[in-house]
């Protein structure tokens, strides 16, 4: 799954758009190394986000194309 379909389905941002404009902007790093919105995310990852002065460290558990509000936390737990 893309890593800005995979932000938005997990809920760690509120649209793709957004996670697209973090992205173009060097503001998520996976794995140490800056990503791009068309990287493919695999559960392990280490992702990394920088929102303003708000730094959110999250490991992939699990990777699913459609999640409910209560599964969604299932599928990352944060750092």
């Amino acid at each position: 799954m893309r890593l800005d379909k995979f932000l938005k389905v997990s809920r760690l941002v509120k649209r793709r758009t957004v996670a697209n404009e973090l992205c173009d902007a060097k503001h998520v790093t996976v794995n140490g190394k800056i990503a791009r919105a068309s990287y493919e995310v695999k559960a392990g990852d280490v992702l990394e986000l920088q929102m303003g002065a708000n730094v959110l460290r999250a490991r992939v558990k699990e990777v699913r194309e459609f999640a409910t509000k209560e599964d969604a936390p299932l599928m990352f737990e944060l750092l």
